[in-house]
């Protein structure tokens, strides 16, 4: 489903931090908000998650989600925060599974496919030889991996990851964001991502959306966007920036002379 945002803006304590945003992300585009510490990104995120409060106008579809009641917005968008809070004593499978609550009525159980949407994303996450392990006993790579099972697990129309690769080893890192990029391909899945690993963030990413103090100030591809001009003025930081023929975009920090 398409995600629109229109004058879109969070505060705290009256202190804006996203200003009057307006973008739209087509059903199955992937976006992904890159920007310094405090520009916003995780603040958006979590707005349209519903986890803050938010002015303005966020759509999916024809839904407006400050409208939506829990239930329903957890059917439309699914979340992974940076810094997840997971209880010990409760083991892999069955917190995947909570992925699946706003498809079980109350006081009702898990259907047959349930279990298998949730089986099989334990498999592709490879976690299957944790199933039955407490969270508690988990690295901090697999703990991530567990909570990108189980927000892939609610099947909503829109995912919203914040950070999701930023426990993870190179190799889970790439079968992680493959994946999800499998998955909104053949799912029309909307991804809207925030990445601090530039290179990771084109490479994945439809388009960027540049934030510096929560005000957008680019946007479009990573060649248009990826530019050591650019990552200057924003970020502050001297880059080499290479644009392979394939339109992979590679950001490599330069050392400062005499540092």
């Amino acid at each position: 489903m398409k995600l629109s945002l229109t004058g879109f803006r969070v505060e705290y304590d009256g202190c804006p931090v996203v200003v009057g945003l307006d973008e739209v992300v087509g059903s199955g585009e992937w976006l992904c908000v890159i920007g310094p510490n405090g520009a916003g990104k995780s603040s958006l995120l979590r707005a349209l998650a519903g986890l803050v409060a938010s002015s303005g106008s966020a759509r999916i579809g024809e839904h407006d989600v400050a409208t939506c009641t829990p239930r329903e917005a957890a059917r439309l968008v699914a979340f992974v925060p940076q810094d997840p809070v997971l209880p010990d004593d409760m083991s892999v499978y069955d917190y995947v599974m909570l992925g699946r609550n706003p498809y079980i009525r109350p006081f009702g159980r898990e259907s047959g496919r349930d279990r298998d949407v949730v089986s099989r994303l334990i498999g592709e996450l490879e976690l299957g030889m944790y199933a039955r392990r407490m969270l508690a006993t988990l690295s901090g790579g697999e703990r991530q991996r567990v909570v990108v099972a189980r927000a892939l697990a609610q099947e909503s129309p829109v995912l919203l990851l914040d950070e999701p690769t930023s426990a993870l080893d190179l190799g889970h890192q790439q079968r992680a964001l493959e994946l999800v990029d499998k998955l909104r391909r053949e799912r029309g899945i909307t991804v809207v991502s925030a990445m601090h690993d530039l290179t990771l963030a084109g490479l994945y990413a439809d388009r960027l959306l540049l934030l510096h103090q929560g005000v957008a100030v680019a946007r479009g591809d990573a060649q248009a966007v990826l530019r050591s001009e650019t990552l200057a003025k924003f970020y502050g930081i001297s880059a080499r920036v290479i644009h392979e023929a394939d339109g992979t975009v590679v950001v490599v920090p330069q050392r400062v002379a005499g540092e």
